[in-house]
């Protein structure tokens, strides 16, 4: 029903803007949540992301010349007109189209070049900056309208690495490979275990009976190319090359524990070697989350959702005394499973399975904490895990 109705609000958004919408097709791509593995996917290890029933949705067709408009709907019908010829990088007068002209510039460095441009309305229903990957999203969701409309041959796994291309080329953002490839690759009721070292991967069941994934939204945005993501991640790939003096590695993912305990005083920066610390750590988490999972063991799972967030405030630092108060609160509640920050980090979300029965106790002590604390509310979110992108009949 939900996909009706916004199929609805975007062609009609279409048809406001652009004056009609014959021959406009719909198109959709999910938002993500990361259920544990955080910060190892640019670092050769393990990731564990599910894709969401919530995402992008896109109204487009094809132009007969070399411009490009786009119009997003979430923010009141903010318009912007470009064309194949200004594909510019970072253009801070692009705004949040820099996401698909990235996508578009990205098909063209690959050989995939548009003769003529096109219109695309846009509507989410991804909180903006609440770190459930809305720009993943986006990216996932131009690459597959522009297979779909210009007949390019490109297996969704590949539009997954030309989003991160032009995140990490196109918008200056490092980010790993972990949110565009939930968003392409994503299905219903499984999350994936994915290697980002060769991005081998299996989807796992998630069977939550009588649980639900709540994900709790601070309500600070984060913005992740002018965070210190970046700077995270320099840290790491320092960290590594001292580390490859003494181990044959390519990715911190590559060290087991007792590996990097053997090792870590090569890195001779301090802070350095506990940001390796958690990258090991982590992956080594998620390892353990998985078979966990496979076992039936949620009890042990919700353990490692923990110690991730531990972790990500300790040593990663990224969480910040928003994500804290959520999380904390949430591991004294009676019937969380277990619950941390998800995604970048520097404000965004929390995810937490919650018996069905302790939700509603869960959002009253979660929230009231929150609000005596940060000054705000938090928001809630029951969600459900659905399937990649795909076009909307």
């Amino acid at each position: 029903m939900i996909d009706q109705e916004m199929k609805q609000a975007v062609l009609d958004g279409f048809a406001k803007e652009f004056g009609d919408n014959e021959g406009v097709k719909c198109y959709f791509a999910p938002g993500r949540v990361n259920l544990i593995g955080e910060h190892t996917d640019y670092n050769g290890g393990h990731v564990f992301p599910c894709a969401l029933t919530i995402g992008t949705y896109a109204a487009a067709r094809k132009r007969d010349d070399r411009v490009m408009r786009f119009v997003s709907l979430n923010f009141d019908g903010s318009r912007r007109e470009t064309s194949l010829d200004d594909l510019v990088p970072n253009d801070p007068k692009a705004g949040w189209t820099n996401y698909p002209k990235g996508v578009v510039w990205a098909f063209e460095k690959r050989g995939m070049k548009l003769e003529t441009g096109f219109d695309m309305v846009i509507i989410g229903n991804i909180p903006n900056g609440s770190g459930l990957s809305s720009s993943a999203s986006l990216e996932v969701l131009t690459g597959f309208a522009l297979r779909d409309m210009y007949g390019f041959d490109v297996p969704n796994q590949e539009l997954a690495l030309i989003g991160q291309d032009a995140e990490n080329n196109f918008n200056g953002c490092n980010c790993g490979i972990m949110d565009q490839f939930a968003s392409a690759m994503g299905k219903k009721d499984n999350a994936i275990f994915l290697d980002t070292a060769d991005l081998s991967f299996e989807y796992a069941p998630i069977h939550l009976d009588g649980m639900k994934i709540v994900v709790t939204n601070t309500n600070k945005k984060h913005k992740l190319t002018d965070s210190q993501y970046n700077a995270r991640r320099s840290a790491c790939e320092h960290a590594l090359s001292q580390m490859q003096t003494v181990c044959d590695i390519k990715g911190l993912g590559d060290l087991s524990i007792e590996e990097f305990e053997a090792h870590k005083d090569v890195i001779t920066d301090d802070d350095e070697r506990v940001k390796a610390r958690h990258a090991v750590y982590e992956n080594q988490r998620t390892l353990d989350a998985v078979a966990a999972l496979k076992a039936g063991d949620l009890e042990k799972f919700g353990q490692l959702m923990n110690a991730s967030h531990v972790s990500l405030r300790d040593d990663y630092d990224v969480t910040g005394i928003e994500l804290d108060t959520l999380a904390e609160t949430a591991w004294k509640v009676d019937g969380v499973i277990g619950s941390r920050m998800t995604g970048g980090g520097f404000g965004g979300c929390t995810v937490s399975i919650v018996k069905d029965d302790a939700i509603e106790n869960f959002k009253e002590q979660v929230g009231k904490a929150y609000k005596d604390k940060i000054g705000y509310d938090c928001t809630f979110y029951i969600v459900s895990i659905g399937d990649g992108p795909r076009v909307i009949e």
